[in-house]
């Protein structure tokens, strides 16, 4: 344990390396495998500096217990787009025996500075509509992990905002136009929006400081609905997206339930316990000898619909029965 804290206290200086070499040889002692695993997120920091509780729970489960024969060395970009390649450059050094990559930036960034580095991730939209791997079946390269089902859930959320709101004729699609894993999500939101005979308004963002500028123009052409795209810059904002809706009475659909639990409306989208089992399950088949390129990627079998009466109520929506029947979770 002493080994642990003192590779948090290290893991942002140049001393990093030489923690992890000595935490190594004390586990080693043990006669137990210590094993490394990177964690690499471009939102802000977790305030523990370590992967995700459940993540970490999922991979105890399996048998990775910290302090005893596992060390996590997590990074964040904290938004900034010069800090991926950075960081990326920084586990190309440290050589984890595994990276665990959250979302298509931080994982193009790992696969570019370390293309022999196994990588797994998670939250990346389309891997193979983006380039990042060859194919879903035979991933190839150093890359695998869970792929979402984007263009299906994209035309299942416009779904849900038309139960809600039937005369929606014109619906804002918030995303990060930084992301290009986030933009062919928005295509496909577009393409599906038009076979329901929904116009799309792109309401698109790149940095923090865009959000003001983008909250101006819904009130200058105020939608019907909102759709949010989720990835670290907009889920690291989530208090002014939710802010902004509430004040505007606009109703809005999320891709992820934190943002419902915060006091948004509704979304739908993969259970994140679940999408951290399997991912938990890569890094464990990886550790014991499976090579990235032979291990298909999966696709998320878990959704949950999430909906917060307390925040229809305040938009003055009111969710048809049927809608509420299907709730995983509703908020009272």
């Amino acid at each position: 344990m002493k080994c642990l804290l003192l590779l948090r206290r290290l893991i942002l200086s140049g001393l990093a390396t030489s923690a992890i070499a000595a935490c190594s040889a004390a586990f080693a002692q043990s006669g137990e495998v210590t094993w490394r695993i990177g964690y690499f997120s471009g939102g802000l920091p977790l305030p523990d500096n370590a992967p995700p509780l459940a993540l970490r729970q999922a991979l105890r489960d399996l048998g990775y217990v910290e302090g005893r024969n596992v060390l996590y060395i997590a990074r964040a970009a904290e938004l900034k787009p010069e800090r991926f390649a950075e960081i990326a450059q920084e586990f190309a050094a440290l050589k984890p025996n595994v990276l665990i990559a959250v979302g298509y930036v931080s994982a193009q960034a790992a696969r570019l500075a370390a293309p022999t580095m196994p990588i797994v991730v998670f939250y990346a939209g389309d891997p193979v509509a983006t380039g990042m791997v060859a194919s879903l079946a035979r991933p190839g390269a150093n890359v695998t992990g869970v792929s979402d089902l984007s263009a299906e859930l994209s035309a299942k959320r416009l779904e849900l905002l038309k139960e809600i709101q039937p005369d929606a004729g014109r619906i804002a699609v918030m995303w990060n136009a930084r992301n290009p894993a986030m933009t062919i999500r928005y295509r496909e939101i577009e393409r599906a929006a038009g076979a329901l005979k929904i116009t799309v308004q792109p309401v698109a963002v790149r940095d923090p400081g865009d959000f003001d500028a983008a909250f101006a123009e819904l009130s200058r052409e105020r939608p019907d609905a909102i759709m949010v795209v989720s990835d670290a810059l907009t889920t690291s904002n989530q208090a002014r997206v939710l802010d902004y809706a509430a004040q505007n009475k606009v109703p809005a659909m999320y891709e992820v339930g934190s943002m419902v639990r915060g006091g948004g409306l509704m979304s739908y989208g993969p259970r994140a316990d679940d999408t951290f089992r399997r991912a938990a399950v890569y890094v464990d088949r990886i550790l014991k000898g499976a090579r990235p390129a032979d291990l298909p990627m999966e696709q998320p079998t878990e959704y949950e619909l999430v909906i917060n009466l307390k925040a229809a109520r305040s938009l003055g929506v009111t969710i048809p029965p049927t809608l509420f029947l299907r709730a995983d979770e509703v908020i009272q």
